[in-house]
């Protein structure tokens, strides 16, 4: 059994022996067998101790025990205090996990640590598979403990038993946690009244379900894939967020799924950008990051911006702002030899009345666009132009008191614009940020 475990584990140090590996150490049989492997493939690695001070004597014991362990070795040890008394009882677990990788990561930054490790093993992969199963979920959540780059299970496909068997064989010292005996919390329920009587009946029930948890891994991946595939071809990027071709999207199989994977992380649910899809155009969605919106053929989905001052001033011998938006001027006493552009206004200076300001569109506005007769409406010239709901949001307009005098990097009102024979020019030019 134990050669076994350091066959395996063989494999896993060559992965890990150019890392910088923090070891989450609890002082418990799993993190004490974990660190002894460390120790003995010569791994570098420092260990990050939590005191979530729940057990008294106990709690102090294991802090002091892992620091011990730490001094004998020559590893560095950081440790730190936590309280959990604001946190209603029945999510303490949930608080201590989010308190605890909220903390090594803090170490990464500061320690320049490259990866953090876990004892997590294949009894842990199996009770966080039958949560997950009982309270309802899809295959990312039958996966069981997840793994990534930066943050490594060496153990996962190691058994308790292996563990317990290679502890004691190599007479390891740890620390037994009590609370790990009670069946209060639902891991602890399945791991001492559901799993024990389920592996008595099987009792290659673990080796199955290891063979178990690696397809759906694969399943899981392969379904990573396709899902990318499709999302690169639907959702097309556009300035700050994404266009996404409605009919498209509506003759994809299993339709649900879909919008569940690709907008839940941006805070919608599946079945209300469904309704959105079929809706008409203006409608919107919104959560706490972005913003969903119908527009004709298309939905648009981007971030929400932070509220924007109702108008900024601008003052003339400042030369230039460079928030909201990066604008700059100049005063000519004669219009360029070159065409202007979209970015680039041409204004007649004697003709604008200060101050001038920035500001978005209110009910109402109009100006007199170049290369038009008569005025216009700017919510209709904004129609006409097809600007989608987000765009008019982030449009600015240059202006006076009494009126609008430049479409910021579209048009200008013909009644301030310049021509050949002024002389007095203020020259505005938007760039990008």
């Amino acid at each position: 059994m134990d050669q076994q475990l350091i066959t395996y584990f063989k494999q896993k140090a060559k992965e890990l022996k150019h890392q910088k590996i923090l070891l989450a150490h609890s002082g418990g049989v799993d993190s004490s067998v974990l660190a002894n492997l460390f120790i003995s493939h010569k791994l570098s690695f420092g260990v990050a101790h939590c005191n979530f001070q729940l057990r008294g004597v106990e709690s102090e014991d294991g802090a002091r025990f892992v620091e011990d362990w730490c001094r004998h070795h020559k590893v560095p040890f950081y440790s730190v205090r936590f309280t959990l008394d604001g946190y209603p009882q029945k999510n303490t677990q949930l608080a201590a996990r989010q308190l605890r990788y909220q903390w090594f990561e803090e170490l990464k930054s500061v320690f320049g640590f490259t990866v953090v490790c876990t004892a997590h093993h294949l009894n842990d992969q199996l009770e966080t598979f039958l949560m997950h199963t009982f309270r309802g979920t899809g295959l990312d959540g039958m996966v069981g403990i997840p793994e990534m780059d930066s943050l490594q299970r060496p153990l996962l496909d190691i058994t308790k038993a292996q563990l317990l068997s290679f502890a004691q064989n190599r007479k390891l010292e740890w620390r037994e946690d009590s609370s790990n005996a009670t069946t209060q919390y639902t891991r602890n329920a399945l791991r001492h009244t559901v799993i024990p009587p389920l592996l008595e009946a099987i009792p290659n029930g673990l080796e199955g379900f290891s063979k178990t948890i690696n397809h759906l891994q694969e399943s899981q991946a392969f379904q990573a894939s396709a899902l990318y595939t499709l999302h690169s071809t639907l959702f097309v990027k556009h300035k700050e967020g994404f266009q996404i071709a409605i009919q498209e999207l509506m003759t994809l199989p299993h339709l649900l799924f879909c919008l569940h994977h690709w907008f839940s992380p941006y805070g919608f649910k599946a079945t209300e950008v469904l309704k959105l899809c079929k809706t008409s155009s203006g409608k919107r969605c919104v959560s706490t990051s972005h913003q969903l919106t119908r527009e004709r053929t298309h939905l648009w989905l981007s971030p929400l911006k932070k509220t924007e001052t109702n108008s900024i001033s601008i003052t003339l011998e400042a030369g230039f702002i460079a928030t909201p938006i990066q604008l700059s001027w100049k005063a000519l006493d004669r219009m360029p030899k070159s065409p202007l552009n979209a970015d680039q206004a041409a204004l007649n200076n004697k003709l604008l009345n200060s101050p001038l300001f920035l500001r978005k569109m209110e009910k109402g506005d109009y100006f007199y666009p170049t290369g038009m007769t008569g005025k216009k409406l700017l919510s209709k010239y904004f129609k006409d132009q097809k600007y989608t709901s987000f765009e008019k949001e982030q449009q600015w307009l240059l202006c006076t008191q009494e009126a609008v005098v430049w479409v910021v990097g579209q048009r200008c009102d013909r009644r301030f614009a310049a021509d050949k024979k002024t002389e007095d020019i203020l020259l505005l030019t938007l760039s990008e940020k």
